[in-house]
């Protein structure tokens, strides 16, 4: 399976830069798997294709202003972002200049607020740092850092909580799940109302998301690793939903990976914590999944072969094309899409 055949033609001008006034009045494309149908609705819309007794299952990591500026005891200005906490203050980061920062080097942050030295340098030119500072460390963070933007969105954010999902709880994650963003308090609310239970998983989302497939064939790449948990009253609420019968529906593609990666044949899931790499395109048998919410993705992505293992790769692209010739919002800040 070639990379090339999961491509569509995207104009930039569609690459949304900026959320929606109203999370839950971005468009929303329906698409019936059974009836191969494709319907133009609005977010807010998708209470109507829920029933009682489904459950959603959402992730509520938190993404944490991960982009640090400081400099180098010399005076010169370096740039971090912080990947994954390896443990205590000890972090995985990306560091610009990369050949300029040797191991031992310190970087001051925020006028001494935070001091990092370079512990190591690690496979790929990322850097082991330890941070050392006096008080909470991630409202340090929240003082000095910046959201860690996709590369595709070049205007400023104006409001951090944008990039939040508003169920977001534990901070880890270096990229926003961002089919999440869609919800409102009140929408989901309602969805609860009509007899939806709403779980959750934890899985901190790596930059790797955006890293691109470079590999001919589909079945070559390398799929990076991403942290994950899910307590046990959010594995109750899902096992109850598949002996019912009813449907389990991801709240985007990070939600859709850690179902995938601990459902055993059956689609019944247990209390887990760990890593998973779980690669998903066409082919894959799903075990727990019965739909997907999620946002339109970037041509020949790990993320659009996702959806295309879902739901066909025919019937994706001409969703897609569709998508474009409508004029949706794309990526990140975008519009949604319902797999059912």
């Amino acid at each position: 399976m070639k990379v090339s055949e999961f491509n569509y033609n995207l104009p930039e001008e569609l690459i949304a830069q900026t959320p929606i006034e109203k999370r839950d009045e971005s468009r929303l494309m329906v698409l019936d798997r059974s009836k191969q149908t494709i319907e133009h609705k609005t977010f807010k819309d998708i209470i109507e294709y829920l029933e009682p007794g489904d459950c959603l299952v959402r992730n509520n990591t938190k993404v944490i202003p991960a982009r640090i500026y400081g400099k180098k005891e010399t005076g010169a200005n370096v740039e971090f972002l912080l990947l994954n906490n390896i443990e205590g203050d000890i972090w995985e980061s990306i560091v610009r200049p990369g050949n300029k920062l040797h191991v031992g080097t310190k970087v001051i942050f925020g006028d001494g607020l935070l001091i990092a030295e370079i512990l190591e340098i690690m496979q790929g030119g990322t850097r082991k740092v330890k941070f050392s500072y006096e008080g909470i460390f991630n409202e340090i963070l929240d003082k000095i850092g910046l959201m860690p933007l996709p590369p595709y969105i070049h205007e400023e954010l104006k409001d951090n909580d944008r990039y939040q999902t508003v169920y977001a709880k534990y901070d880890g994650s270096a990229a926003a799940p961002t089919a999440g963003l869609h919800f409102t308090p009140e929408l989901l609310k309602k969805i609860e109302e009509k007899g939806v239970k709403i779980a959750n998983v934890t899985l901190h989302v790596g930059i790797g998301t955006f890293r691109p497939v470079k590999e001919e064939n589909v079945e070559n790449h390398e799929m990076h690793t991403e942290h994950f948990y899910i307590k046990q009253e959010d594995v109750e609420k899902i096992n109850e939903t598949k002996r019912q019968g009813k449907k389990v529906i991801a709240v985007g593609t990070t939600s859709c990976r850690v179902l995938e990666t601990i459902a055993n044949e059956n689609g019944l899931v247990k209390e887990t914590e760990g890593d998973t790499n779980i690669f998903i395109y066409p082919g894959y048998h799903f075990k727990c999944l019965d739909g997907l919410i999620t946002n339109f993705h970037l041509p020949q992505s790990t993320l659009l072969m996702l959806v295309s293992a879902l739901a066909g790769k025919e019937y994706i692209l001409k969703a897609y094309h569709e998508a474009v010739r409508e004029k949706y919002r794309f990526f990140s800040f975008g519009d949604a899409m319902f797999i059912l």
